[in-house]
């Protein structure tokens, strides 16, 4: 589309995220803690993340590709009703009391914070070029809303949890459910128009993908995704871990998660405009910066110290949103609109499978070297960050 984003299908897309954010604090809030309660290990706490960003990964190709044949709308729905499935069926599981239903719900889960990410997409396609960043970043910090708001009602989820005789954990979940739907039934009714109409005629099968600038910029912001997600879902998947470990309940946790996701989101209209205005390349220099202070601060902030964490998380929240809206617009300004559905699906497989390695990966280094040695990882993972963004800037021109 050219000249200015039309207002009301960015404005369903963003109503949409609001509603939506609540479903994607599930998984990161309790998840690891209903695991662990579950397997009764901590070295298997990170397996929800690993297993729900795998899902992740398998929901990103599988909408990527119905969208670029059938539109943004059909494969947003598709997948927001997936994470209908997998909320109830974590519920299930938890009331059950079954490993076995557990890891394939939360596989399913995953297809839907698949979605509630790829949706910034569809904002990206609302709007031209020079004011693609800040579409992206309209599109994502309509999520905080709800993402905010949803660890901050682990203590009331769970109450109605108890109510329905359902464990208290689940109770997230169970608001999971809710958001997802109503997101879904949003788009259903309220799309139009597509925000990725379909070509006149099919592309060639031959026609060729970036190649030399873009191909080079394309690899980077794919790269600057891939690291982003893994730093962060390592190192936000066994903070509350951490807090329990060291007596603080689980609505400490939630606070610091919800803070962590404020930070995700709400800087996202400036970051936005910042990529509009330097490129992507700069922006996502600062992000590994921004990772590595996180990841620094977190190693040396008290085991009892809620606040510190809490200030870590904030930075670690801020790095990845640099990350992934740099990323985002670098990446779409690499692709031919004929291939961008399905390239962008793929490249969020890879941030998918990042997230899933952080996730899994996470358990066994808190487990074996302590929270400490987890943050001193990830911030040097991060620190990389900073040479891929300048490899790619060289390949690009430079910033702008």
């Amino acid at each position: 589309m050219t000249g200015a984003a039309p207002r009301r299908p960015l404005a369903v897309l963003v109503f949409s995220q609001v509603l939506s954010g609540a479903g994607l604090a599930a998984g990161i809030t309790v998840g690891a803690l209903l695991a662990e309660d579950m397997l009764g290990s901590t070295g298997l706490a990170g397996v929800p993340s690993a297993l729900f960003t795998a899902g992740a990964a398998v929901g990103a190709a599988g909408i990527g590709r119905l969208s670029q044949h059938r539109g943004r709308r059909a494969g947003l729905i598709l997948g927001y009703g997936a994470g209908v499935l997998g909320s109830l069926g974590v519920v299930a599981a938890a009331t059950l009391g079954s490993v076995l239903l557990l890891f394939p719900s939360l596989l399913v889960y995953g297809a839907g914070t698949a979605t509630n990410l790829m949706a910034r997409y569809a904002g990206a396609e609302l709007a031209p070029p020079e004011r693609r960043g800040r579409a992206v970043s309209t599109v994502l910090c309509a999520t905080t809303l709800g993402a905010v708001a949803g660890p901050n009602l682990v203590t009331a989820t769970g109450d109605l949890a108890l109510a329905w005789g359902v464990p208290r954990l689940a109770g997230p979940f169970l608001l999971a459910a809710a958001a997802f739907g109503a997101a879904a039934v949003v788009l259903a009714a309220l799309l139009r128009p597509e925000p990725l109409p379909q070509p006149a005629a099919p592309a060639a099968p031959s026609a060729p993908g970036p190649t030399g600038g873009p191909r080079r910029g394309l690899l980077a912001g794919t790269a600057v995704m891939l690291l982003t997600q893994l730093v962060m879902i390592a190192l936000m998947t066994m903070t509350p871990v951490h807090l329990r470990a060291h007596g603080h309940d689980a609505q400490a946790a939630g606070l610091v998660i919800a803070l962590h996701v404020g930070a995700m989101f709400l800087p996202s209209p400036l970051t936005g405009r910042w990529v509009d205005r330097v490129g992507p390349q700069r922006v996502a220099a600062a992000s590994g910066v921004t990772l590595l202070a996180a990841g620094l601060l977190a190693m040396l902030a008290p085991p009892h110290s809620v606040a510190g964490l809490a200030v870590a998380l904030v930075l670690l929240g801020l790095g990845w949103n640099l990350g992934l809206v740099s990323g985002t617009a670098w990446v779409t300004e690499a692709l031919p609109p004929a291939r961008r559905a399905t390239s962008q699906g793929l490249v969020d497989v890879g941030i998918a499978l990042a997230g899933a390695t952080g996730g899994m990966a996470s358990g066994p280094v808190l487990a074996a070297g302590g929270f400490p040695v987890l943050a001193l990882v990830c911030g040097v993972l991060a620190a990389v960050v900073v040479p891929v963004a300048a490899l790619g800037a060289r390949g690009a021109g430079g910033a702008r």
